[in-house]
């Protein structure tokens, strides 16, 4: 990247004294063109120097944002958090398999992927215990939500039955557990 890419340049040198114990951010725009771009467009280059790591972090966006390097920034990485949740959503739920004819029967199945995703994001971030903390969408669907189960109706109770080969009963209780527990607490009033 030549031409106004030495203002990143000055950037990538080390800064200099004893290293700081938090994280350094510096930010440059230039313009550059590639060979396939019909114009020279915006980049935004943002270097980000990590206390005890040998080599600085680097980044680049290309784009046509007007606002200030720091806050394009901060809006890509925004976007970019929205996109790994569509990504979830498209590879645990398929929410892009919207194959009936008619319009209104394609939108009522897109919200009923999104209530499913809705589901599935609040079992993992309010009630999963912590062994299962780090299961991804497409695991909770496959150990949790898409296993085979029976209601048992008894006189006077109702038993859920599932196989203990896909996740424990102990786990199952602590999810239900912790779903109780998010109900607010009942207040008497005397």
């Amino acid at each position: 990247m030549g031409g106004r890419a030495g203002l990143a340049g000055a950037l990538l040198k080390r800064p200099v004294g004893r290293p700081s114990l938090d994280v350094r951010r510096s930010y440059a725009n230039f313009t550059y063109q590639a060979g396939s771009w019909s114009k020279p467009r915006r980049v935004v280059a943002k270097v980000e120097w990590h206390p005890g790591e040998l080599y600085l972090r680097v980044g680049f966006i290309v784009t046509n944002m007007a606002r200030p390097a720091e806050n394009v920034v901060a809006f890509y990485n925004k976007r970019g958090t929205c996109e790994q949740r569509i990504k979830a959503g498209k590879g645990a739920i398929r929410w892009t398999r919207l194959s009936c004819r008619s319009l209104a029967a394609n939108a009522v199945r897109l919200q009923l992927h999104a209530l499913a995703y809705n589901l599935g994001n609040f079992l993992r971030t309010l009630a999963t215990p912590e062994p299962m903390k780090d299961w991804s969408l497409t695991s909770l669907e496959e150990k949790l939500i898409k296993i085979g189960a029976k209601v048992v109706s008894h006189g006077r109770h109702i038993a859920f039955q599932m196989a203990e080969a896909a996740i424990p009963r102990n786990l199952f209780a602590d999810i239900l557990r912790m779903i109780a527990e998010l109900r607010p607490p009942v207040t008497s009033t005397a």
